[in-house]
């Protein structure tokens, strides 16, 4: 079974054009959309998951998985968080498809002779997509790549959280999305310390990024590398600034996803100065 796609980094022309540096800021702050992003010859591509999570968001999935053969693809996350429930819909979907993530951004390098797809690691993953981030079957974070966490919270009181008025009913959603969350959190082999550095930061705190060590310490980062074990022609593939090693290609294996979108409640991840959401379905300000 294939484990992982070719995502040959072109550092060079990662952000160096303000344009794209731009749009992929603002797709970060709009509902998530999915992309099969195709590099062959030289690998057989990868789906581009970019954007906030919202209640829409696990039944978009399932549209775009339809007739395609995702299972063991590779999911390059570039996002802002999200609704936390469906978040959590959404990683269930991915692990059943045993897909890999990562974080990065997907863009065309133009050439004289092909058009190839590359895989930029200048992205973010940022609160609930770090939940996202952990649904893979491996996991892989590049060195420029950052990963940043916070709370979860009432997504239509996240913009002035300390000036804002909760009810007991409140209370109550948030402290049940937590434990769902944990739940989720060790179903998917991660650690208590990634419950634990998300939840001691406040929403009105900048958020804290994941160091190296933290990642490993969440068990976010199963592998250095992305890899092909089970393939003949089976090879390791380092992503970074490392040249990749190996083609890669897509599963052949047909996935056909009949689960419902999960129901989304109030308490969704409030991303703090780094953009959002103010609702299960609007993104907020940056």
């Amino acid at each position: 079974m294939l484990v992982g796609a070719a995502l040959s980094i072109a550092l060079a022309i990662i952000l160096s054009n303000s344009a794209h540096a731009g749009g992929a800021l603002e797709a970060r702050k709009l509902p998530m959309k999915f992309s099969w992003i195709t590099c062959q010859p030289n690998c057989g591509g990868w789906v581009s998951a970019v954007g906030i999570v919202t209640s829409d968001t696990p039944r978009d999935f399932d549209e775009f998985a339809r007739g395609r053969q995702l299972r063991g693809t590779t999911i390059v996350l570039d996002s802002s968080g999200g609704s936390v429930n469906d978040a959590i819909a959404l990683g269930r979907r991915w692990r059943n498809l045993g897909a890999l993530t990562t974080v990065g951004t997907s863009l065309q390098t133009n050439t004289a002779q092909e058009l190839p797809a590359n895989t930029a690691p200048v992205a973010y993953c940022e609160s609930m997509c770090v939940f996202l981030l952990l649904a893979g079957k491996t996991r892989y974070v590049p060195e420029s790549a950052h990963v940043r966490v916070h709370q979860i919270w009432m997504g239509d009181r996240a913009n002035d959280a300390k000036a804002a008025v909760y009810a007991a009913d409140d209370l109550m959603i948030v402290e049940r999305d937590i434990g769902r969350l944990a739940k989720y959190t060790f179903d998917m082999g991660g650690t208590g310390d990634l419950l634990l550095l998300s939840l001691n930061v406040p929403p009105w705190e900048d958020l804290h990024e994941l160091s190296r060590e933290e990642l490993r310490l969440t068990n976010l980062v199963t592998t250095d590398m992305i890899a092909q074990s089970d393939v003949p022609e089976a090879a390791m593939v380092e992503l970074g600034s490392r040249p990749a090693r190996d083609r890669f290609a897509s599963s052949a294996v047909a996935t056909e996803i009949n689960s419902a979108p999960a129901k989304s409640t109030k308490a969704i991840a409030a991303m703090g100065r780094t953009g959002g959401m103010s609702g299960a379905a609007q993104p907020g300000q940056e």
